[in-house]
Formats: structure tokens, sequence, C-alpha cells
């Protein structure tokens, strides 16, 4: 199957997990680890996977692990339509670099934060924009303004679809009312999930995908969940939500990265280490997760 034929050709749709980077105990990368997990992922009802993003500490990682990764992902998925690499970097020129590098490997779209190095104006995140762009990957915005500090708002993302340089948008900005505002001012924009835990209302307001952190540990579950929130289906979509919410909210706290992967060794998967500056979760935080993962195993999630 090729990009185009992918989910009726708009392969960023549907669950695409942003995967967890597997570390040995030295933090070395654990490409065999990787590459199990993904085919894992896509055998329990996952659509695709996104390496390189914030939750695999793509910051972390040099230039040889980052290019790595893409093609592990792809050889695993067995399509690279079903990958979408994130391209974030310092420069524009480098998120450009990574943009092609992922075209080269066959991956079906790139996600792509803003300008982070400074809080750029309109002028600079539409430069930037098209830059990428001109990989010819199809590019998926990330709007993070929490740690980006700069705000994708709707009306500034309708002018990014507007002049060609993005197909779609994770939102992450917690607002779920932008839902409806962009649907207004950028109707061809597909709207994508971009925090677990504000997965229903976005689902009931249009959104067409989910680029998801906690599928990492839950993948068959939060698989039920989305599909039956996207459809509609409120009677299996809200007690799921409900029982799942307590996990789904770490997604957006600061130790998100350390949350999943505790969550995922608890549930039988190797969620591992991270790599510093991120240490291991102590104390409260590290409770609230392990009693939150526990109740969800015992509630048969997986």
């Amino acid at each position: 199957m090729t990009a185009t034929d992918w989910n009726n050709g708009r392969p960023w749709r549907g669950i695409m997990v942003a995967t967890a980077l597997p570390l040995r105990d030295d933090l070395s990368v654990d490409h065999d680890a990787y590459a199990e997990h993904v085919r894992w992922l896509t055998a329990n009802g996952c659509d695709g996977v996104v390496p390189n993003g914030s939750l695999g500490e793509y910051q972390t990682l040099t230039d040889e692990e980052r290019a790595r990764l893409v093609e592990v992902a792809v050889e695993a998925a067995g399509d690279g339509a079903r990958v979408m690499p994130g391209v974030s970097a310092y420069g524009s020129a480098e998120s450009r670099r990574w943009a092609e590098q992922a075209a080269a490997a066959g991956c079906g779209s790139v996600l792509l934060l803003p300008p982070n190095t400074y809080r750029a104006d309109e002028r600079a995140v539409r430069a930037h924009y098209a830059e990428v762009a001109r990989a010819g990957v199809p590019v998926v915005a990330y709007n993070n303004p929490t740690d980006t500090k700069v705000d994708l708002t709707p009306a500034l993302l309708a002018r990014l679809h507007q002049d060609g340089s993005i197909v779609a948008v994770k939102e992450f900005s917690g607002d779920v009312r932008r839902a409806y505002e962009i649907a207004e001012l950028a109707p061809q924009l597909d709207l994508l999930i971009g925090a677990d835990d504000v997965l229903l209302e976005l689902a009931v307001a249009g959104a067409v995908g989910w680029i998801a952190g906690y599928p990492n540990a839950f993948p068959a579950t939060c698989a039920e969940l989305y599909r039956a929130a996207t459809m509609g289906d409120l009677t299996t979509a809200l007690p799921l939500y409900r029982s799942l919410h307590p996990l789904l909210r770490w997604d957006t706290k600061t130790e998100f990265v350390q949350a999943i992967k505790l969550s995922m060794d608890i549930a039988g998967r190797h969620g591992g280490p991270a790599r510093p500056p991120r240490l291991p979760l102590t104390g409260e935080a590290a409770a609230g997760v392990r009693a939150a993962t526990e109740k969800a195993v015992a509630d048969g999630h997986h």
C-alpha cells in the first residue's frame, strides 16, 4: 500500500502513536525493541507511529540516532505512509533537512512545531512552515503554545493552510473551543487530537485523527475509545474515557515522558529509563501514575 492509498490519501488521519523511545540501561537506543514496539502498536489497532516527537525524546538524540529511528519505523510499520516523523529543530533549514530525510524514507507526513528558539511573529511562522513544506511531504502543524510560546491560533492556522504549507494540525492547546473556529476558518484543514485528556471533546467536535501518547501502554483500549468517540458512540466511549482519564491527563504534564514510560513498565511493556535531564519519577508523582496504571490493568484495559 502506498502513501496515496493509505487512509484515502490522508495518512496523517487515525491513531498515530507518538512513540516512546526504548533505551537500554546504558541509555543507548534499542532499535530492535523499537521495531517490535511499532509492530505491536499496529497489530493492536493503531494506524501508525510518530517517531522523534517530544515523547520520543528527540532533543536528546544524535543525528545518526534520529535518522535511524525513522528508517526502523518505516521498516517495522511495513508502509512508510504509516510513519509521521517529528521534524522540529532549532532552525528552519534543519527542519527541512529532516523532512527531506522523511520523504526519502517514504513517510506519509511529518510533524512540525513552529520556531521554538524565540517567540516568532506571524511572518516568521509562515516562512518557517513554507520552507519545510518545500521538502514535498505533507506537513502537520503542532500547536503547543505552552512549551514553544508561539500560539498557532485558528486564524494563523487558516493562513498557513491557505499558503499551502500544512494539511492538518495537532491541537495541544487544551482549548477545545478552537475546534469549531478552525472548522469555520479552514474547513479543509484536518484537526488532530493533540492531548490525550481532551480526546473525547475534540472527537465530538470533528477531529479526524489522534497523535497519541497513552496507546504506548494500552493500544487496544485506546483504539476502541478513539473509534467509538469519532463515530459518536458515547455509550461505549464515555465509560472508557472516564476510566482512562486519570492516566490520560498525565500526557499534558511536564513529566509526561517518564509517566508514560512508567505506565508501560507496569502494563508489561518496556518503558525503561529516559535520558537526562529527565529523571525517574519519585514520591507523589510516581505513586499517582502507578495507582492509575494498576487500576487500568485491573479494569481489563490493554
